[in-house]
């Protein structure tokens, strides 16, 4: 089966829809051809200068990048501008490059549940909760012989999620009217005359990246020739979305414990950490890439935050609350997000050859004077 940039493009975005990217960001397909197959497919962090080299070296048609390519706008494609040189080197080799970036941060099983998970936290919710409204309530109205057919389908085109149910819906008696005219087709009752035809009204919410598919299957499926239908924006904003993520250690340990598994888990050969290692911690929030600046937003009740880019008024800030701060690094509390692309791509295309480049750190730890 043919694979596309395009479809693995529109993939990504069905999980991590463009529109919860913050306004300032450059997410999307940033160079090549939409319409290119795609055989082989390199997943990276940041495309640097090693990153295309090795998606060269794996003849990758493609890659995946959580952190956009273009951030800020190109004033030429001269060579002896280094961003200008890089984008046309990806350019000459044909590489398409896609990134999706604050919206796979805020996301579900995005970046964070991606952190919180490799560190084992358990009835993980948003640390931050969007206020974003990303949901629509879709309303048909269908006759009660073909309503858990027509149920299952909006279920399986994405209606009807809540948390972790599925084929969520309301339906409600009543009673539908209709005048089949010239060149109709009706599924019941006669031209010229008026049915009044008992039906079940149907109600599913669905996040907005959804409309297009439940749509589509509420035409194909529902048994009229022209069904009645409403898309009514709803006020409320999902639960699962929003920037970090907030746990619970299956047991409370002492700081310093914590701190050796999560050294352990992200595979970090020294991490920076703020805090009474021999305070005891259960209840932990994470925040994968730059979430220093976030510190005096944190909610009460927090014994250790997890992130990158801490400062050192930052840390200040978090120890005069009572909060134990560890400062993982950028790009090794993102890193984890590449196991979890890979996992869905490979979920959805078995034949699809996946590399994934890990950064080392932009930078090594000096220790001998």
């Amino acid at each position: 089966m043919t694979i596309t940039v395009k479809q693995i493009s529109q993939f990504i975005e069905a999980w991590a829809p463009p529109h919860l990217a913050y306004t300032w960001d450059k997410v999307g397909l940033h160079t090549g051809d939409p319409n290119k197959e795609v055989n082989k497919l390199l997943l990276c962090l940041s495309v640097t200068p090693e990153a295309v080299r090795a998606a060269k070296k794996a003849k990758a048609e493609m890659i995946v990048a959580h952190h956009p390519l273009i951030w800020e706008p190109l004033t030429n494609l001269r060579t002896d501008n280094p961003k200008a040189q890089l984008c046309l080197d990806i350019a000459a080799a044909g590489i398409a490059c896609f990134g999706p970036h604050t919206n796979l941060d805020v996301t579900e099983d995005g970046v964070s549940d991606s952190l919180a998970e490799r560190l084992g936290l358990e009835g993980c919710t948003p640390l931050f909760a969007s206020r974003t409204a990303d949901l629509v309530k879709v309303v048909t109205f269908v006759p009660k012989t073909h309503l858990d057919r027509l149920r299952d389908a909006l279920a399986e085109a994405g209606a009807g999620n809540i948390g972790r149910y599925s084929h969520c819906s309301f339906t409600s008696p009543g009673t539908g009217t209709f005048l089949p005219e010239a060149g109709s087709a009706p599924f019941s009752g006669k031209r010229g005359v008026i049915n009044h035809e008992p039906e079940i009204r149907l109600e599913m919410i669905m996040k907005k990246n959804r409309i297009s598919s439940v749509t589509q299957a509420l035409l194909r499926t529902h048994p009229y020739e022209e069904p009645a239908f409403d898309l009514i924006p709803l006020a409320n904003v999902d639960p699962n979305i929003g920037l970090g993520r907030i746990g619970s250690l299956k047991e409370s340990m002492p700081f310093k414990d914590f701190a050796a598994m999560l050294q352990r888990a992200l595979g970090l050969s020294y991490l920076i950490h703020y805090g009474a290692l021999k305070r005891r911690v259960r209840r932990v929030a994470v925040l994968g890439g730059s979430g220093g600046g976030s510190i005096a937003d944190l909610p009460d009740g927090i014994d250790v935050y997890v992130t990158g880019d801490i400062r050192y008024h930052d840390a200040q800030e978090a120890l005069l609350r009572k909060i134990c701060c560890i400062d993982a690094g950028h790009a090794a509390t993102e890193l984890p997000i590449l196991d979890t692309l890979e996992r869905r791509l490979q979920e959805r295309w078995k034949d699809l050859k996946i590399n994934l480049f890990r950064e080392k750190g932009m930078g090594t730890l000096y220790t001998e004077v």
